[in-house]
């Protein structure tokens, strides 16, 4: 099967149709008009991790199969590179027409973005003091000749001005400056001169625009000058050297050096700029012919925006959706009480994630407890779960933390933290170096009766307070032993790879997920061969491992009926004749983030069903440590049905996954408008009430 063309979608083509759905939230006007702006910020992040992934990725294949002497296969990504330059000078056209209306929609709720030839002579004064006051100071401009290399000295999450400086009868010199985002606002709101009605916000940009001359004069010939935006995108792939004298953590840091010095496989830049500038531009950055340049708006690194401030009345951004407190843990002294009666399922950022942040603070001071256990991928800048891990130490407990020191573009603030806790007494480990840990588990051992008995929590998110609040996930909390040993085993297998581990409920990867999920869909190609009941429902970030979607395509050709939720890419091409006719796809992209893996499979009526960590991408399937968990509480499995079934009959933030990727909504007919996150808010509240009332 493997063998036949046009079965798989690109990955790269498949995740940019992921974005342009993010970008028809920007354009969608029935939404608020700053969460349209905030979601062009989040089309813009994401296309910057599509540069230095996706796109940097192919660029080294083109140069490997050029390198090795395979023309076909350097013909063929060749074709795949310009396939997807072609896709995104589209999406960028579309993001400017976009950019564009909101901007002018805006101004109908009387705010204003404001370019420094729009400004009064009262703003252009206040301006000239704020600059003087608060932003002269972190301007350090790189005047540039020969001997600079402009590549290394750039920032790839920065915007940087282009800067021509002009004296009649000299060569014209250049220089960039970094608009200092990182340590000012990017948005300024400038005070009003007469109606307080109106709201005017400039951008840092701007006001380093209209101040180039105090910048420069002085210091050079300056006669006048002109600044243009531009923004660099670098490889984010790092190598790590395999010194056996280094220690993992240094080789980590030496690893991030070698990403700040990466080549660049993107530039954007302000397509007001003159062509001289641009042929400039391009000499100094030293763009190859597989590097996108791509000329956009007047603004670079839009990705700020999703940080844009309502300055307005509170109906122009989405209404505040209260967190909801569970009350399996509410109506208990302890959290290890509540557990201790039924396994509790939470779904954020519905539930409150102070559930899961107590679970580890009663740990740390809990006098029965003895261990505690954690994976860390990503954790939130002040993470209070880390605070009470150190306070655990104090308290006698034994703390081990294991850190992934690859979690992509984290690896930085993950080494810091595990400095930090290795200062504090916390055992840190840092797994294996083949394989990245994307767990997210959490184990904790407490003597009860004389006896040691394990807590776990299985998770599909990070244990993450500020992602927990945008993105949806599910945690499990179970006293279940059998799971809560099993849970020990991979703490066991992290650290002791080469002892064998027994996995009798647990899906890990890469030991023995792809293999029970195999064997998982070929039971359902079995029941519905034997007239039984027989279906997969699959929830997933990503879909593009071709193993796995070989045997989707063999399930549907047997005739069970496929159901997928996948937000983010989807290599599988849906009702295809004779091959997929039989799978369906949605994706839904809405306020939140929508993050968790689920897998249920009908199992001739007895359903068997999972939450994991897992997409199903090669890379989670046999390249990282992942944990899938299966839910035996009749109820949680219910829940977990009754959420899925919400978001397959959404009519207004679902869109159809087809053959051409067109991303069209799913047609409401004579159903009712239903929007599946605020229905599962809704649903979440009132098992919540009637849970109250028991």
């Amino acid at each position: 099967m493997n063998s036949q063309p046009n079965i798989y979608f690109s990955r790269e083509i498949s995740w940019l149709a992921f974005n342009q759905r993010v970008l028809q939230e920007a354009a969608d006007r029935k939404n608020p008009i700053v969460e349209r702006i905030r979601f062009l910020g989040i089309y813009s992040s994401n296309m910057d991790e599509f540069y230095r992934v996706r796109v940097a990725d192919v660029k080294r294949k083109i140069y490997i199969h050029l390198d090795e002497g395979e023309t076909e296969k350097a013909d063929k990504t060749k074709l795949l590179m310009e396939q997807i330059q072609e896709k995104v000078l589209g999406m960028t056209e579309d993001f400017e027409r976009v950019r564009e209306d909101v901007v002018a929609r805006l101004a109908r709720y009387n705010i204003f973005l404001l370019e420094d030839e729009k400004l009064s002579e009262y703003q252009t004064t206040w301006l000239k003091n704020y600059f003087k006051n608060k932003v002269l100071r972190h301007i350090a401009p790189i005047l540039l000749h020969s001997k600079v290399n402009l590549v290394s000295r750039l920032n790839d999450s920065a915007t940087y001005l282009y800067v021509a400086i002009n004296n009649s009868g000299k060569s014209t010199q250049y220089a960039t400056i970094e608009v200092p985002s990182n340590a000012l606002s990017r948005f300024v709101v400038i005070p009003p001169e007469n109606s307080r009605k109106k709201k005017y916000i400039i951008l840092l940009d701007d006001i380093i625009r209209l101040n180039l001359e105090s910048i420069f004069k002085g210091f050079v010939d300056f006669e006048s000058g002109e600044a243009y935006s531009f923004k660099m995108t670098r490889d984010s792939e790092y190598s790590i050297n395999d010194e056996i004298e280094e220690s993992y953590v240094e080789k980590m840091s030496e690893s991030m050096k070698q990403r700040l010095i990466a080549e660049p496989v993107r530039v954007v830049y302000d397509e007001q700029m003159p062509s001289d500038m641009v042929r400039n531009l391009k000499k100094r950055l030293k763009i190859s012919s597989y590097d996108s340049l791509i000329a956009g708006g007047t603004y670079r690194n839009f990705k700020d925006f999703i940080g844009f401030p309502n300055v307005g009345r509170d109906y122009l951004e989405n209404p505040k959706l209260p967190a909801i407190t569970s009350s399996d843990f509410a109506r208990h002294n302890t959290v290890f009480d509540a557990i201790s009666e039924k396994d509790i399922l939470l779904y954020y950022p519905y539930h409150r994630f102070l559930h899961v942040t107590e679970f580890v603070r009663q740990a740390a001071f809990d006098p029965k407890v003895k261990q505690i256990k954690l994976n860390m991928y990503r954790v939130a800048k002040n993470s209070r779960i880390i605070d009470s891990l150190i306070d655990a130490v104090d308290n006698g407990k034994k703390v081990t933390v294991v850190v992934e020191l690859r979690a992509r573009f984290d690896e930085e603030a993950n080494i810091s933290w595990s400095k930090t806790m290795t200062d504090a007494g916390i055992k840190v480990v840092f797994g294996m170096h083949a394989l990245k840990i994307h767990s997210k588990l959490c184990l904790v051992s407490r003597e009860e009766k004389g006896e040691l008995i394990h807590y776990a929590h299985f998770g599909t998110g990070n244990f993450n307070e500020k992602t927990a609040k945008i993105y949806t996930d599910f945690s499990l909390f179970t006293r279940n032993q059998e799971l809560a040993l099993e849970a020990e085993n991979v703490f066991n297998f992290i650290q002791q790879p080469y002892r064998r581990q027994k996995f009798q409920h647990l899906q890990i990867s890469p030991i023995n997920a792809r293999t029970k999920i195999q064997l998982l869909i070929r039971q359902e190609i079995q029941n519905v061969k034997e007239g039984l009941s027989a279906g997969i429902t699959l929830k997933l970030n990503n879909l593009d491992d071709q193993l796995l979607i070989d045997d989707l395509y063999k399930a549907s050709q047997a005739g069970v009926k496929v159901r997928l939720i996948i937000r983010g890419m989807c290599s599988l091409v849906p009702g295809v004749k004779g091959l997929s006719e039989n799978i369906s796809v949605i994706s839904i992209v809405d306020r939140f983030l929508e993050h968790p893996r689920v897998m249920v499979f009908e199992n001739a009526g007895d359903k068997r069903v999972f939450i994991s960590s897992a997409d199903w991408m090669t890379r989670n399937m046999d390249f990282r440590i992942e944990v899938g968990c299966p839910i035996y509480e009749p109820k949680l499995i219910k829940q977990i049905l009754d959420i899925l079934e919400i978001q397959f009959q959404d009519t207004l933030k679902a869109r159809i996954i087809d053959q051409h990727q067109s991303n069209k909504y799913v047609r409401r007919g004579n159903r009712k408008k239903l929007r599946s996150q605020i229905e599962t808010y809704e649903y979440i509240k009132q098992q919540e009430k009637k849970k109250d009332a028991q």
